[in-house]
């Protein structure tokens, strides 16, 4: 199986400006795997400081904009994982995800974690078909 690599614009920058080991997006065959993806804030390329709803939206339009350059899309995720500080957030990122997801959500999982080496709240990753 091939196993294509993917330039993400802002992404893949703040991670290798951050020296972070990993690529954004991955594709293998007709699955596309989204790593964990921070808020990056593309007016920066590094972490936004922001609310909770503001960081989800910086994190899905992330997760978009690698499932477009590894030819897929946000209608083709099969699964999310969401990391999220405080699980007094759910409503909130429930309702952003709602939007990026209007319709037929893939399966997800909603895990509560301590913190990140760095101040955000929240990062999702996805696996999606081509």
């Amino acid at each position: 199986m091939d196993r294509q690599v993917f330039h993400v614009p802002h992404l893949s920058e703040a991670l290798k400006k951050q020296g972070v080991p990993l690529l954004p997006v991955i594709r293998a065959g007709d699955l596309v795997f989204v790593g964990g993806i921070p808020p990056i804030d593309p007016a920066t390329d590094w972490i936004a400081k922001a609310d909770v709803s503001c960081q989800t939206e910086f994190v899905l339009d992330g997760i978009r904009a690698a499932l477009e350059a590894a030819g897929s899309s946000m209608e083709k995720v099969l699964k999310c994982t969401v990391w999220i500080t405080n699980v007094a957030y759910f409503d909130t990122v429930n309702q952003v995800y709602a939007r990026y997801f209007p319709n037929d959500p893939p399966a997800r999982t909603f895990v509560t974690v301590c913190s990140w080496p760095v101040p955000f709240e929240i990062e999702i990753e996805a696996i999606a078909c081509v």
